[in-house]
């Protein structure tokens, strides 16, 4: 295989095209009756997307390519890697935990509601973790890197990171009786919709999609949820269904006074592909030589990211009450000058 088949080939992958072309050459669309027919059309979608995402920022003159170039290069290494590994995370999952199911469910729509909202609670839970538990979130912050949401964002992930994210996801949804087959279907259209809702300003200005905002999950939570304003971190865990963040009490709103900056808050260099796949990586492990004792540097690895063992925390817990209690304090101060009288100063002093 010469060097222009693997481009035309890794394109055509990129772009999720190939079941189209294939369908085109045999001249049969006998497919599209069926679901993985249906597949093969919208696969195409998100990438086509992120195409006319590009062109329209260059026609309105704000594209950069650094806003493109990191995501872009870490799927290109992400592709580079997975040629040598290859985890089966879902099927080991599914074949280790099937047997001990509370309960058998069916491919059926009612069961798709309830397979649905386990989904979403495994998602939560996976989502959750990867951003509490430090040694987790130096597989998750490479994701958050960027500075600028796009659709190519999507993309940027830590090669460990989709692993342990279907570890987690799948043994819930199986220990908890979700049909394998509703699964993958399940899957699917979160895969969809996950993908969707990284489509940047330059793409779709307000993200809020109309009435949507109050039903489901769409960019502008989820431009929030990258946010590093400390209002916004750690929040809207969730992917389609925002139910368990509304539940666990991590759900925001975007806000029209409180401009998104997206990225992570510790200093990087934001268009070095290195720096956001292993950076986080190389911090921990400096924090974990330096401290003192076994206790302390294993707590490191597990407490959220901005534990310290002096007890000086900058978690984003933290910073979230410090700005809401500084936020509550400035707007008592001016309620507090508006509703004061004024006083009139006695004529007779002029």
């Amino acid at each position: 295989m010469n060097i222009f088949e693997t481009l035309y080939n890794e394109v055509i992958g990129f772009f999720g095209i190939s079941g189209i072309i294939e369908m085109v050459q045999k001249n049969d669309y006998s497919s599209l009756t069926t679901l993985q027919g249906i597949q093969k059309i919208i696969y195409p979608i998100i990438p086509l997307l992120l195409l006319l995402e590009i062109i329209r920022a260059v026609v309105y003159k704000r594209f950069k390519i650094e806003d493109y170039s990191m995501p872009f290069l870490v799927f290109v290494l992400n592709r580079f890697i997975s040629r040598f590994i290859s985890i089966a995370a879902v099927a080991f999952c599914i074949g280790l935990f099937e047997k001990y199911a509370l309960f058998t469910t069916t491919f059926t729509w009612y069961w798709l509601i309830y397979g649905y909202i386990i989904w979403e609670f495994s998602h939560f839970i996976y989502h959750f973790l990867a951003h509490k538990v430090r040694i987790l979130w130096c597989l998750h912050s490479t994701h958050h890197a960027p500075q600028q949401m796009n659709l190519f964002v999507n993309f940027a992930h830590f090669f460990l990171e989709a692993p342990y994210a279907d570890v987690i996801r799948t043994s819930i949804c199986i220990l908890l009786g979700v049909n394998p087959g509703l699964l993958f279907f399940i899957m699917f259209i979160d895969g969809f919709w996950g993908s969707f809702i990284h489509i940047g300003e330059n793409g779709l200005k307000d993200g809020r999609l109309g009435f949507l905002n109050k039903l489901i999950l769409t960019p502008s939570h989820h431009r929030v949820h990258h946010a590093k304003n400390p209002l916004y971190m750690d929040t809207n865990f969730c992917n389609l269904l925002n139910i368990w963040d509304k539940v666990f009490k991590t759900y925001q709103e975007e806000r029209d006074d409180l401009k998104i900056e997206y990225g992570i808050t510790r200093q990087m260099s934001p268009h070095n592909v290195l720096d956001a796949y292993f950076g986080e990586i190389i911090c921990l492990a400096k924090d974990v030589y330096r401290a003192p004792g076994l206790k302390n540097k294993f707590l490191y690895c597990i407490m959220p990211p901005g534990w310290s063992h002096t007890g000086e925390h900058k978690t984003a817990k933290k910073e979230r009450e410090a700005f809401l209690e500084k936020e509550q304090t400035s707007r008592g101060e001016a309620v507090q000058y508006k509703t004061e009288p004024v006083r009139e100063t006695p004529k007779e002093l002029f």
